[in-house]
């Protein structure tokens, strides 16, 4: 008695899938075997669908094949570990797109901080945009702003030279190594502009440029 109770209380509910059976159940005799249960479910039993009683009930709720419930389990834990498969993915991409962006965020404080810093700067001329300036550094520790390059005071420069910086039309400054790479994307940002539409309607999405 104690061995049909065990049996009977490892034995499926009948509303639920199953993902294992046994090597008899494979080999096509179903004898009672350990079953593992999985979240997922058939569907409910309708004695009377459409308020009608059914002449059998049993012929026409059983199950064909046992295999097919496990076929049904297996497909339920499949489309499970896609989905967490592909929201892990979609998470990776953002998380990817957040650092990106808290490196820009990083970049714009830094350059932020340079440009107020060197405005800041000593200086005894209106500066005015698209020129450069060169910065030199006294004995006394201040800085201050020249139009004086160091190549033009030779071996006669009586400060110590700090670097040279372009001012932009946004009075913000470029280091001069970054000049020629700044320049190249401000004239490629005046092409656009100049053009009577900057960019053409798109409807649709296209991969033109990118196949290219």
């Amino acid at each position: 008695a104690g061995r049909k109770s065990a049996q009977r209380k490892e034995a499926p509910h009948p509303g639920q899938l199953v993902s294992g059976v046994s090597r008899e159940a494979k080999a096509g005799s179903l004898p009672r075997c350990s079953w593992v249960c999985v979240t997922g479910a058939l569907v409910e039993l309708t004695p009377t669908p459409g308020g009608l009683a059914l002449v059998s009930p049993y012929h026409t709720h059983r199950v064909g094949d046992p295999l097919d419930l496990v076929a049904l389990a297996e497909q339920v834990q499949k489309a499970d570990e896609f989905i967490r498969a592909n929201a892990t993915n979609k998470l990776t991409v953002i998380a990817e797109q957040i650092q990106h962006l808290q490196e820009q965020a990083r970049k714009v404080l830094e350059d932020s901080r340079r440009d107020a810093d060197l405005h800041h700067v000593a200086c005894n001329m209106v500066k005015k945009p698209g020129n450069i300036y060169y910065l030199y550094k006294r004995e006394s520790g201040q800085r201050y702003f020249s139009i004086i390059s160091p190549e033009e005071w030779g071996t006669n420069c009586p400060h110590d030279f700090l670097g040279a910086y372009k001012l932009q039309h946004d009075l913000s400054w470029t280091p001069y190594e970054d000049i020629e790479k700044q320049d190249a994307k401000v004239s490629v940002m005046d092409k656009l502009l100049s053009q009577p539409v900057a960019l053409p309607p798109c409807t649709e999405p296209t991969l033109q440029g990118l196949t290219d």
